[in-house]
């Protein structure tokens, strides 16, 4: 017996159908993907940390997770990020596009916001004339007569490793022996002072490049190679290292695994 043909318009209904499901399941990956991008530009990002600058607070090998939230609105796997509304608070530590290349990301601590008076005085921060309590700072009490400890620079002295847009303006920032960090802007250090490229010596952090404040540690790993793995361009490496913990778990710093900030 020969099954009847289906109608016309029953399969221009299927057709329909058809289409129908396709464009529903691309339409829940669009928005999959969207709310990815949401969450990613806007809530939370993963940073590893490749040098020593923020030591003993956070060490090379530390794997975070970041949140831009209130602070920037990021393109993912781009360098485009939109400021927000939230303003950092003085000591707080965060994440930030470096205003000497506008490419690389750096993370510091908050050291003066705007308004606020600094000086330096072998290795003690005074903050508006107080004093400042930092139990975080790593350093190595045979500088505290060195540059490195006593700033802003007296007029006679040499501040080394000062870039020239920074030690031409420098001057006009300082009053009564302290430097002024002017509106807008932010004056940040790295917790080990002796190791640590900082606002001493390219200026002072616009609000627009900071992007983020970390929340917690997920991973921490002590590399064979140090600070090398860790840095761009060594991918293999850091695979390797990646992998050695299976052999090697005695590598992680399980101690550090969700600390937050």
């Amino acid at each position: 017996m020969v099954e009847p043909q289906k109608s016309s318009p029953e399969k221009e209904l299927r057709k329909k159908a058809a289409r129908q499901k396709v464009l529903r399941e691309v339409f829940s990956w669009v928005w999959l993907l969207l709310a990815l991008f949401f969450v990613e530009g806007a809530m939370a990002q993963s940073r590893l940390i490749p040098s020593g600058s923020m030591e003993n607070t956070i060490l090379v090998g530390d794997h975070m997770v970041v949140s831009p939230f209130g602070y920037a609105l990021c393109v993912p796997y781009t360098e485009l990020h939109v400021p927000l509304w939230r303003n950092p608070k003085r000591q707080q530590i965060i994440i930030l596009v470096s205003p000497i290349n506008g490419s690389e990301d750096l993370i510091k601590r908050v050291i003066g916001i705007p308004g606020d008076k600094i000086r330096i005085e072998h290795g003690t921060v005074y903050v508006n004339g107080q004093r400042l309590n930092e139990p975080y700072v790593l350093r190595d009490p045979a500088e505290m007569a060195s540059s490195l400890e006593n700033f802003p620079p007296a007029d006679s002295g040499i501040y080394e490793g000062l870039t020239q847009e920074w030690a031409q303006v420098l001057p006009s920032y300082v009053h009564d022996s302290s430097l002024v960090v002017p509106p807008n802007e932010y004056f940040v250090m790295g917790d080990n002072r002796g190791d640590s490229y900082d606002s001493r010596y390219w200026g002072f952090v616009p609000r627009k490049n900071i992007i983020a404040t970390p929340l917690f540690i997920f991973m921490s790993i002590k590399a064979p190679d140090g600070e090398t793995v860790w840095q761009p361009g060594h991918i293999g490496e850091r695979l390797e290292t990646y992998l050695s913990v299976f052999v090697h778990p005695s590598e992680v710093r399980w101690n550090r695994l969700f600390h937050s900030f």
